[in-house]
Order: C-alpha cells, then structure tokens, then sequence
C-alpha cells in the first residue's frame, strides 16, 4: 500500500470514529500518523532528476506575497492591475503555467508580488502542480488567499483544508509549547495550566508513535493534540493570510457586506477596480512594515529613500541595513519625531500650541541645522483642543514617529523605532 492509500485510508477512519473521552487517544495516534505520513509525502524523491523549467523565483523587495487560488479567480488580473508586470489573463482556466513575480510599490517599500498557478482539489498529493505552488507560498511572508465571490464559501474551506495538511498554518500563532529530545531518562511531562485537550498519557502515546521515548514537555497553554504534533515535526510555517473576494459587482450588495464583515476579509473587483485602495492599506498592516528615515549631520533628514523594516526593529537593525560594520563602529544614536517637509511640526509634537501661535515650529528649532526658514503656512491659529486640523496650523497628513518621548533624544543599540521616525548615527 502506498503513502497515498494510507493517507485515505488513516482520513476515512477518523471520519468514522466518533469523538469522546474513549477515542480521544486513538485518534491522537491516527493524526500523529497521518502528520508523518504527509511529511513524507512532501520529501522530494531521491530518484527524480528532471531538468524542467524553474519554478521559484529570487526573493526580492522589502517582503514576498503570494497569490494563493483556484484557476480563473482573477490573480492574473489583480498582478496586472497592482504592479507594471504583465501576466496572461483570460476567462480560461490554468491561464496561468509557472510562477510570475512583480513588484507593488507603495509607502516606499517594494512589495515582492507571486502569482501562483490555480490549485486544484488534491494539490498537496501533487495534483496540477501543486506541491509546486504549496513550495513557493511557504516562503512568502503573507498569503493572499484569492477566491471568486460568485461561488460561496466551498473554494475558501477546500483551499484551507490544502495547506493545512502540508503544514501552512493560516492567521495562527506557535504554540507555546516546550519540547526537547533527550538521550535518557524518559519522558517528563508538566503545564503551567490546566489542560482539557490533551493529557500525559495522550503526550506519551504521540511521542512513542515518533520513536520518542526521552523527552522533556511543557505545556504554558492548553493546546490541542493536532498543536503538540506541530511541535514535535517542527516544520510548520505560520503565516498572516488575506482572503480576498473578487468579482463583487456580480453578487448582491447583502452578500457583499455578508463577506466583508468576515474575519481578516476584503472584498474587491478588478475588473471593476473597486476598494484595490483599501487592500493595500489592509497589506501593509499584516506585513508589519515600518519606515525608517535617516539624517546627516547637519543635513535636513531624506524623506524620499525611507529604510524599510519589521515592526519591533531597534536601532541595532537600522545600523546592519546602513552598513554591516556600522554597529560596531556605534557611539549613540539620535532619534526625532519626523518634521513636515514644509518645515512645520506634524501633529503630536509637545509644543504644537503656544498662546493661540502657529503649532507648527521651524526645522532649526527641533535640532535640525540647516533646515532653512520654514514657509508660513496660510491657516489661522486654532485652539489648544484640536490638534492636526488646517485650523492649527498643522500638516495633519505628514509623517510622525512616536518611539521617543523627547526630540531628538539619544538612544542605544537596542532601542526599538517605531513607523516613521528620524534617526542620525554617531560613531566613536
């Protein structure tokens, strides 16, 4: 019997067997096989040796998404429409054959955009190409999951159902278990809470089915069998996923506000090119990018090159993405809240209103030499209670960065920067 037949066959007998406290442990050893027969099954065979056309693409830009569908779905058309690359795009399935990037640029950063052939039902046993495809969205940093409005709910479940069973966890967090072979002195098991979906002996019964019989495992929360099964293979990726709704100018405006009211969901149509504005807004939230300007002494900072990171970067990232030896050579670092480019404070600063002034302050005054005179914008003065409304006399659309309670101030290796501030290196 091959890998398949026993995978079909291990899926009909816990489809079978009813769930309660007596099955509980058979069918924690049923999913313990099955996680390790589809691991198998992923393995690439050591006899193959084709010399076809190359399916993955170099990663590039500032992150990688995937476009995750099934065929005639409209990713073609969302590549097209979101980025200046060209891919094929007809009212035909499997439009679609290999693996076509493009870039989308937006808020400075370069977003790696893939679009993946269509996936057919039975993709993770290799159907259509899709252990291909399921290969390339493990690499990405966020999966848009593109799915025809028209047809329900049964693409999305279909789809989920894939991934899941090659080891893609969508929208979910590590479990916060602790697991570590050891060379002897059996299995000690402990929690910090109290567990009601797994148990000691369930824990042992799954590790003796993984030929492991000296561990040490710790449980910090309740966690499923299905959970502990992921930590004990290890080569479960999470992942932010989208699910995007395409073609909504073909259903009903009820359906329509039915599917945007879904979790982590937006409705869009391409061919209509209606709401693509908010789902890069939407994106940009789940990649988790911040924008990072830099400052010269004595310059005014640069606006237009912003350096590109994670949420929860420190200086010592932003001195490895300058130069790899300049956090070595580091002193100090100075970091301000970001000035308008007209020469006026943001919202936010500390001193926006003095008196019934302008709330805006010139660059020199926040420590930037050489800024030059600010223009003088034409808005009156406003009231201390509104803050970033023409009527302050603040740019309310400027950027700010908010890791600093003073500006500037002097900060180390490891102070975390926040989305949009300024920072200037010292060295020694």
């Amino acid at each position: 019997m091959g890998i398949l037949e026993k995978i079909s066959e291990i899926e009909k007998e816990i489809a079978r067997t009813q769930k309660n406290k007596a099955t509980e442990y058979h069918l924690g050893l049923l999913k313990a096989k099955l996680a390790k027969y589809r691991a198998q099954l992923l393995e690439p065979s050591k006899s193959a040796s084709s010399k076809g056309e190359g399916f993955d693409v170099m990663k590039s830009g500032d992150a990688r998404v995937a476009l995750i569908g099934f065929p005639s779905v409209g990713k073609s058309t969302f590549l097209s429409l979101m980025t200046s690359t060209a891919s094929e795009a007809a009212s035909y399935e499997f439009t679609t054959l290999t693996c076509i990037p493009g870039v989308i640029e937006y808020k400075g950063a370069n977003i790696q955009l893939l679009d993946l052939p269509g996936i057919i039902e039975g993709a993770a046993q290799g159907k259509g190409r899709g252990r291909q495809v399921i290969a390339v969205a493990r690499t990405a940093d966020v999966v848009i999951m593109m799915l025809d409005a028209t047809k329900g709910e049964a693409q999305r479940s279909l789809l989920e159902k894939e991934l899941e069973s090659v080891g893609i966890r969508l929208n979910k967090h590590k479990p916060n278990i602790y697991f570590k072979p050891k060379k002897g002195g059996g299995i000690s098991f402990n929690s910090t809470v109290t567990l009601t979906q797994c148990s000691e002996k369930l824990v042992q019964l799954i590790l003796h089915e993984y030929k492991i019989f000296n561990a040490e495992v710790l449980f910090r929360e309740d966690c499923s069998p299905d959970e502990f099964i992921d930590v004990i293979v290890g080569n479960r990726v999470y992942m932010p996923c989208l699910y995007v709704y395409n073609k909504i100018d073909q259903i009903s405006m009820e359906e329509v506000d039915r599917l945007a009211r879904k979790p982590d969901s937006v409705v869009i149509s391409c061919g209509m090119k209606l709401n693509l504005d908010y789902l890069l807004e939407v994106l940009w939230e789940y990649l988790a990018l911040t924008c990072i300007y830099t400052k010269k002494r004595g310059q005014r900072p640069d606006f237009t090159d912003a350096i590109i990171l994670r949420k929860g970067a420190s200086v010592e990232h932003v001195c490895h993405r300058i130069h790899r030896s300049l956090a070595s050579q580091f002193k100090y670092a100075l970091v301000w809240v970001s000035i308008c480019p007209r020469g006026m404070w943001p919202a936010g600063d500390p001193g926006r209103i003095r008196g019934g002034q302008m709330a805006g302050r010139p660059a020199e005054a926040a420590g930037f030499a050489g800024a030059g005179t600010p223009t003088r914008l034409p808005w009156s003065s406003g009231s201390p209670g509104r803050v970033g409304t023409p009527a302050d006399g603040v740019c309310s659309c400027c950027p700010q960065g908010t890791s600093t309670k003073y500006s500037p101030q002097r900060v180390g290796l490891t102070h975390t920067v926040e989305h949009e501030d300024v920072i200037q290196i010292v060295k020694k």
